[in-house]
């Protein structure tokens, strides 16, 4: 039998007040910092003080407000810096291709654009040159479209330009998107908090993505699941996109992002 580890639980209950601080995301008055953390003042009090003797909680002389002290936001700052999003983004990808029955791609922003790094194959292949090392369209996948929505908009016009040009080079062309219709349908990403690509670039073949943000609220990586028209379900409100948004949010909230 596993020896059960023996713990300080005065600690434990000391923690419930970083919690609610942090939750909160604001000074608090003692009185409303204990009331949600399920004790009295008289008891919160003193954790108060010994949380403050070691930085870890700081008061506002003017107006009695306690908030986390400069040790806790170190902590929080080393914390996000071991953080690797793409090594907690696997194991959840792996949990949605089980869950969705549909290959699920990680990708992140290389230099030619946005790049599929990790794929978690079903069991049900798709004949799609999709790999790991795949440089997805910046306008014309939905991989891509959820960078274009959450990038700064000159970099998203580079790689574009970039991926015109080289198409150009191959004596292949591509729609250009116009400025109004790229607009829309990237404002409908961000609505949506997806991306989707409905029997494109590849006929047959439906794809939806969603974005993964770090701390700062900017885009680290994208989840992209691809399928069969016929049994990915790419509306906006079926269940596959839940899963997608859930999953997405999940990774998005280890590395630190608010909503």
């Amino acid at each position: 039998m596993t020896k059960e580890r023996r713990g300080i639980q005065s600690v434990e209950v000391g923690a419930q007040l970083l919690e609610v601080l942090v939750e909160e995301g604001a000074p608090m008055l003692l009185r409303e910092l204990a009331s949600k953390a399920g004790m009295t003042s008289a008891k919160a009090h003193p954790y108060l003080v010994s949380f403050g003797n070691v930085g870890l909680i700081q008061q506002d002389g003017a107006t009695g407000r306690y908030e986390l002290g400069s040790f806790a936001l170190r902590m929080g700052m080393i914390s996000l810096q071991l953080l690797d999003p793409v090594k907690l983004a696997i194991p959840e990808a792996a949990d949605l291709c089980q869950q969705l029955g549909h290959t699920v791609g990680i990708a992140v922003l290389g230099n030619a654009g946005p790049t599929i790094i990790h794929l978690s194959e079903s069991t049900q292949p798709v004949h799609v040159k999709m790999r790991t090392g795949t440089v997805m369209s910046i306008l014309h996948t939905a991989t891509g479209r959820v960078f274009s929505a959450h990038l700064p908009a000159m970099l998203v016009e580079k790689l574009n330009a970039r991926e015109l040009a080289a198409q150009v080079a191959i004596g292949r062309s591509k729609e250009k998107v116009t400025k109004q219709k790229l607009e829309a349908l990237l404002g409908e990403v961000r609505k949506q908090g997806l991306a989707r690509a409905v029997g494109e670039p590849i006929a047959g073949i439906n794809a939806l993505s969603a974005p993964v943000f770090d701390h700062a609220g900017n885009i680290a990586l994208a989840l992209t699941a691809i399928g069969p028209m016929g049994t990915l379900d790419a509306s906006w409100d079926g269940e596959t996109a839940q899963q997608m948004r859930q999953c997405a949010l999940r990774i998005s909230q280890r590395l630190g992002y608010r909503l």
